[in-house]
């Protein structure tokens, strides 16, 4: 039972999804408490097959009985699991957050709506999961369009938001494909267990060498990487209030965690150190991406385009630790991605729970609040710990694993990124809590309700894990340390 783990956490979603349009017909109020209880039923299962990989090593379900390379293979090994644990947590979370949240112009459309939530998190659980470089695309896929749709729901900005994600996701698809089948006319497989064996050899061939740039630029427009992130900010800020907080922390990581896959597990270390450098790029443009980043976000004035903009620097900070070519900074770059998924959902949550209740969309707009809401200037207070990396939140234990690895690599470019988009992060986080306390505005003070428990419940969860990540830093990395390194690292 326990190597058909993974397929079930594929499996709970994506059967809820086909069958939610109907079971919810004539119900569907019934829509959101099917979601919850089947992504509290993924959580479960991610922590069991996490326990599972730890004390038994990695799972390799094959499908239908047909085996690699023919058949579809997926792999289930210390890194995914880990992953597969946030991904459910935070997919639970983001729909218990979208209850009061969803758009209410849906009106009959409400379980389709959930239909498309539970299409995405059964993609991106493929996605972290697939041993198979075309079925990795048919989950990008498969989630680029079910996050379309959530993205262009609200209607207005967000439909000219949605088309510009799609036309630019369909060019990193199509990038990726044409990778792809470069690599596929060169080595005749898929598998990325097979490709790992046969790249080696091949690395004179220049099929070889454009395949992998094609899918690394594919993978870096879908992972909003500098400089191919101009549909994220737009996407997420226009996006509804219950979707940003499960797009915000979930996509562009996973995407993240897929390019990893393939640079670590196909490519190895040494050839992408030595032979086909892409580490060293990788290095270059997490750098950037973490500086300009981090710099768009303090010119910002719309609190969710300014929480946009900093995941784009933060994605630039992991792709430094990523790109070190050591454990260390390996370590780091998935330490703080754990980290960075959770404080951009806690931001979002925060962003959405501002407008929801108080109608706020603005940094001048924070000073009608004021110190008068407490769940809201707490929870960004946390989150702010988190993101500028200040102990004992999970973010500064995080880029001192990314520094301590490009200390090692001798990358002090990398290391004074990291100090500078910090140093910006401040900056931006010091522009709202000044809004905040200063009380500026002139407008008349907002009305203060009853704030729903599923607001408490997810700004609490997600400030408290911020603090636990933190005080729990050195057995989850250590965790990662035995479990979680490619080969050859």
């Amino acid at each position: 039972m326990s190597h058909q783990l993974p397929a079930i956490l594929f499996l709970l979603p994506l059967f809820a999804a086909i069958s939610m349009p109907v079971v919810c017909l004539k119900h569907r109020h019934w829509s959101l408490p099917i979601s919850v209880a089947i992504l509290a039923a993924m959580v479960l299962v991610s922590i069991l097959n996490l326990y599972n990989v730890i004390h038994h090593g990695e799972v390799r379900y094959v499908f239908s009985g047909w085996t690699a390379p023919l058949g579809i293979e997926w792999v289930a090994d210390g890194l995914a699991s880990v992953i597969m644990v946030l991904l459910s947590a935070l997919g639970l979370l983001g729909v218990v957050f979208a209850g009061p949240t969803s758009p209410k112009a849906l009106g009959g459309r409400l379980a389709h709506y959930y239909t498309l939530i539970l299409l995405l998190i059964s993609a991106l659980t493929g996605i972290v999961f697939s041993g198979d470089l075309f079925n990795l695309f048919v989950f990008l896929e498969v989630a680029a369009i079910s996050s379309y749709a959530l993205v262009g729901v609200a209607g207005g900005r967000a439909l000219f938001a949605a088309f510009r994600y799609l036309i630019l996701g369909t060019l990193g698809a199509s990038f990726y494909l044409l990778g792809v089948s470069y690599l596929y006319a060169v080595t005749g497989t898929l598998n990325m267990a097979d490709l790992a064996e046969r790249l080696p050899f091949l690395l004179n061939s220049r099929a070889v060498v454009g395949g992998l740039l094609f899918i690394f630029i594919g993978l870096g427009i879908k992972m909003a990487l500098v400089p191919f992130h101009a549909w994220m900010p737009e996407a997420y800020t226009h996006a509804p209030d219950s979707i940003s907080p499960i797009l915000a922390p979930l996509l562009t990581k996973v995407v993240l965690l897929a390019w990893v896959r393939i640079v670590f597990w196909v490519l190895n270390v040494s050839i992408a150190i030595y032979d086909i450098p892409i580490l060293l790029l990788v290095a270059v443009l997490g750098t950037l991406a973490a500086v300009i980043g981090a710099s768009l976000a303090l010119a910002q004035r719309n609190i969710k385009m300014m929480f946009a903009y900093g995941g784009i620097s933060h994605i630039g900070i992991i792709l430094i630790g990523i790109g070190q070519g050591n454990q260390t900074g390996f370590v780091g770059g998935v330490f703080y991605l754990l980290n960075d998924a959770v404080m951009q959902a806690a931001l979002f949550y925060i962003a959405g729970f501002a407008f929801f209740q108080y109608g706020i969309r603005t940094i001048d707009d924070l000073g009608r609040v004021g110190k008068k809401a407490p769940w809201l200037t707490g929870s960004l207070v946390v989150v702010a710990l988190g993101m500028i990396g200040l102990p004992p939140t999970g973010g500064f234990f995080g880029k001192w694993y990314i520094i301590l690895g490009a200390l090692e690599a001798g990358d002090y470019i990398s290391v004074a990124a990291v100090v500078l988009s910090t140093l910006l992060t401040l900056a931006y986080f010091v522009k709202l809590f000044e809004s905040i306390f200063r009380q500026t505005s002139t407008q008349p003070d907002v009305q203060f309700g009853k704030i729903p428990l599923s607001f408490k419940l997810t700004l609490g969860v997600t400030s408290t894990a911020i603090i636990i990540l933190g005080l729990f830093s050195a057995p989850i990395v250590q965790l990662l340390l035995n479990h979680a390194l490619p080969p050859g690292l």
